[in-house]
């Protein structure tokens, strides 16, 4: 082999090597915890069901089970197999088919966790970096791959007694 064919391969090795470091130092592993119950298969079906963007945000890689992240730093992140949620009186959303409860007591992070499937979704949004509205809808289909068992209730929902009628007793 000749000097400068030597020098030439010798380049194009240096070249795709630093090419290689750049890509990859720009899109690091978001490090993330699985959830309780990650392992459930069906967070398997939500998982591959995932989109590349979210919001116009590019999807992540991360290094836990039933998790997926999007935006560079991640502006979305979401976990599978989080506890199913109790009845509570934080506000429930339905966005396109899927019921949501919004806990937004950390501002501007919000947090929404599927309501009435099993296993249940988690995610957490900035809303300073994205619309949470806009990544429900990205979202909802996949999401939607977790059969619902149940649906938010308001209190417009319950049977309450008027006039002074008395409801029956509970079973």
């Amino acid at each position: 082999m000749t000097p400068r064919i030597r020098f030439l391969r010798t380049g194009l090795a240096l070249t795709v090597v630093a090419g290689t470091v750049l890509l990859t130092g720009c899109t690091a592993i978001v490090p993330l915890e699985p959830a309780a119950d990650a392992v459930n298969p069906t967070c398997a079906d939500l998982i591959v069901r995932l989109p590349t963007s979210v919001a116009e945000l590019p999807e992540r890689e991360t290094n836990a089970q039933a998790t997926g992240a999007w935006g560079t730093p991640s502006a979305v992140l979401l976990h599978c197999g989080v506890t199913v949620p109790a009845p509570t009186t934080l506000p429930c959303l339905t966005v396109n088919g899927i019921d949501w409860i919004e806990d937004d007591s950390d501002a501007p992070l919000y947090r929404y966790t599927t309501y009435g499937r099993d296993p249940a979704t988690e995610l957490i949004i900035d809303s300073d970096k994205v619309s949470g509205s806009t990544v429900l809808v990205d979202l909802a289909q996949a999401v939607g791959n977790i059969p619902a068992t149940g649906q938010c209730v308001g209190a417009e929902d319950l049977l309450l007694p008027t006039d002074g009628e008395t409801l029956p007793p509970a079973p």
